[in-house]
Order: C-alpha cells, then structure tokens, then sequence
C-alpha cells in the first residue's frame, strides 16, 4: 500500500479557500462546561469565554492555521435536536469572541442533528465552518433520520444567506460498541457522509480513544470526492504519517488529561505536533 500518495483535492474544495494551498492543523477549543450542563463547575460566564479566547491564543502562538469552538456535547439538553436557545446564544458569544481574537478560519462542533442551528451560531458569529458529529452514523442508525435534518440544514442555510458556511463531517472508523457501524463498511460509511450536504469529511475514531489509522483514510480517501481530514488521535509521533495522506487534521485529544477535555491549551505541545506535521507539509 503506497503511504505517501498525494492527497488531490477538489477544485472548489473549502479547505483551499480558508486555508489556501497548505494542509490545515485545526486546533479545538473545548469550553469549560456551560451554566445548567450536567457537569457545570460554576464559572461565570465571563471567566468561560476569557478562558476560550485564551486557548485560542495559545493555539495560535503554537502555529495552528484554524479552531473548532467545541462544548463536547455537555450542554443543557437531554436529546442532541434540543439545543435551546441559551446554548445557542451562549456558543454565539463565546465563538464570536474567539474569531475576533485571533483572525483565523473558525467553525463550530455540533452533533448532527443540531446542525441548522449551528450554522446560524457560525452565521451570527463571524465562523466559515461547522463540525457535524455522527453525521452518517446517525442516519444508519435512524434510516431517514439525518435525511431531514440535512433538508432543514439546507433550506436553513438558504433562508439566511449562508451558504458560507461549510459542513465539515464525521466519518466514524471505529464506534465501540456501537453496533450502528456493525455492517456498514468505511466506504459506505463515506458516500453516506457525502450524500448528506457535507463539503469536507473527517476520519474520527471517536468514542473509542484510539486515533485514527493511515490505512483507515487511505480507505476513505479511495472512494470520496471530498478532502479528508484526520479528526482524532493527532500527536506528535503520527503527525508526519497522517498528514502524508490526509488534507489535514484536526487537532485537541493530544491536550485530553485526567479524563477531561478542558484542560487549558499546551503551546508547547501544540508546536511539538506543527513542527511534525511540517514534515509532511513541505
């Protein structure tokens, strides 16, 4: 198997409009959990936002070319379709708050079914971008379900003028025990993805801990038409291998401790991982 086979993006591909010709490293800003999330510590929400703008910033002193404002599903609702709307004003803010701060590409992470609404938090917010989570999964799992939700999603987008907003989605490599990728294969798993209004995929191991494989988005990369980016398991010493194959990645489990997502941003770790990742970018 060729390891090192040039990633050849579409023309139109959003990832060469945000980010011009290079492979993006996206830094994720895990929010402190929000006022009425389940595991809310009680910080005002003053002290939340100073906090993400500040995780921003140390992304960007550690040379990232992009940030994902992520509040990793712990939100004050019970069902991912319920995102009320003091999340959605609360993520505005915080959102708005980092792309004023480090005027750089910024997107937003939802789950997929709540994804109309984050594109109206990416709209109000100033964001080129969302992160839609389980996206394929999710439609597998409920036939039909994400086929509406991607509906609304584009008449949403329509209806506001936001057809700016890119969906960057998930593809699930590996789900634990989640029977719903059981018998589906990675490359039914990515016409799925693709088929429901997404411009960018991204090859996650999500919900299991381990990180994405070369082998897992030269699979994926076989049969999308889209860029593929590397969404989970990032660090230094995979950097160079995944970006030889991946039009970039995300980055935020390497900062993951104690079992927590929050813990404040590494630049030093984040510029081990860039100056790896250069290798494969040169």
């Amino acid at each position: 198997m060729n390891t090192s086979a040039p990633v050849v993006a579409p023309a139109d591909d959003p990832l060469i409009s945000l980010f011009a010709n290079i492979k993006p490293l996206i830094g994720t800003v895990h929010l402190e959990p929000l006022p009425g999330a389940p595991r809310y510590r009680g910080a005002p929400m003053r002290e939340i936002i100073e906090r993400a703008v500040e995780d921003a910033r140390r992304y960007v002193n550690g040379g990232i070319d992009g940030l994902i404002v992520e509040n990793e599903g712990d939100i004050p609702f019970l069902k991912p379709d319920q995102v009320g709307p003091e999340t959605v004003a609360a993520l505005s803010v915080i959102t708005a708050a980092v792309v004023e701060a480090v005027r750089i590409p910024v997107g937003v992470f939802c789950l997929a079914n709540a994804t109309h609404q984050s594109i109206a938090i990416a709209k109000s917010a100033g964001a080129q971008f969302i992160r839609a989570n389980q996206w394929a999964n999710a439609y597998v799992a409920n036939e039909g379900f994400i086929e509406g939700a991607a509906a609304t999603t584009l008449r949403y987008r329509a209806a506001i003028h936001a057809h700016d907003i890119k969906v960057f989605a998930d593809v699930h490599v590996k789900h634990g025990s989640h029977a719903i990728v059981a018998d589906r294969s990675i490359a039914e798993l990515t016409l799925d993805t693709e088929a429901f209004d997404a411009d960018v995929l991204i090859a996650t191991g999500h919900r299991t801990g381990n990180p994405t494989t070369v082998e897992e988005v030269l699979d994926i990369s076989s049969v999308a038409t889209r860029s593929v980016l590397v969404g989970s398991g990032l660090n230094a010493s995979n950097a160079e291998a995944l970006l030889a194959v991946a039009s970039g990645a995300i980055v935020g489990s390497a900062m993951k401790e104690g079992g927590v997502w929050w813990n404040p941003v590494s630049v030093e770790q984040t510029r081990r991982i860039v100056t790896e990742a250069e290798k494969a970018r040169r």
